[in-house]
């Protein structure tokens, strides 16, 4: 269902939305909907504004292979199977 937003920006920007949806063959609406739909998206990976503290940090700390290639229960079913066994 579609919900009606009215936003306040300058006008300038605006006229320029308009041309750039006139352009593309879409509406503004369009445009600002599938920015927003991007923008908050759960699929989208948060990343640290760069330059911060901790997109310095980011990466700083290894991660072996076997934890980049796996999620945390593959990993502790493959270690309980090491120790108990099947």
């Amino acid at each position: 269902m579609k919900k009606k937003l009215t936003l306040t920006i300058e006008e300038s920007i605006s006229n320029r939305a308009k041309r750039l949806a006139k352009r593309e063959g879409t509406s503004v609406s369009e445009i600002v909907e599938q920015y927003l739909a991007e923008k908050t998206s759960e699929d989208t990976k948060w990343k640290p504004k760069e330059g911060s503290w901790t997109a310095k940090m980011l990466g700083s700390i290894p991660i072996s292979d076997e934890l980049k290639e796996n999620d945390i229960k593959k990993i502790k079913e493959k270690e309980i199977l090491k120790k108990y066994g099947d």
